[in-house]
């Protein structure tokens, strides 16, 4: 295993997709690479030379990802949020990450692995902690009334109350 040095790194728990769920991730983000492809030893006779571990980045982020079998199962308790600037990044990144997945409300998605991941443009997050409780809970209310997120539509409804 590489060292790496970042002292926290998530670390996801794959049936047996860790290096397709690693490689599909590199393909989606800029600035994405695998960074180390480790393989069971003899020790364990039922995965010997099989892939145990990949070690990948994904935009500056390093991650872990290990196949360890069908016993746990991603859930929506852990999401990976991505910051987008704009509606073309948060249209790219919906549409590959729900490829062969499922959309959620609110800018959530479970990928075709499972991962959670929201998808959220920072002006979504700088609106929804506005210190104007109005124009926070305007952003919020068209935020419930979507899946993918529309920067346009949070806008308009927080351009209707005049601010």
């Amino acid at each position: 295993m590489s060292k790496i040095k970042q002292k926290i790194a998530p670390f996801l728990w794959f049936e047996d997709q860790a290096e397709e769920a690693a490689r599909f991730y590199t393909s989606v983000f800029d600035d994405s690479r695998i960074i180390d492809i480790n393989r069971y030893p003899d020790a364990v006779p039922d995965k010997a030379g099989s892939v145990m571990l990949v070690t990948f980045e994904l935009a500056g982020q390093v991650f872990y990802a290990l196949n360890a079998g069908a016993h746990q199962k991603f859930n929506d308790a852990i999401s990976l949020l991505v910051d987008c600037e704009t509606q073309n990044e948060i249209d790219a990144l919906w549409a590959k990450l729900t490829a062969g997945g499922e959309e959620r409300p609110c800018g959530w998605l479970s990928d075709r692995y499972g991962v959670s991941w929201q998808v959220a443009p920072t002006r979504l997050l700088e609106l929804i902690s506005d210190e104007d409780r109005a124009v926070a809970s305007a952003a919020m209310r068209a935020m419930f009334e979507m899946k993918k997120i529309v920067l346009a539509d949070i806008e308009r409804a927080v351009a209707a109350l005049g601010r």
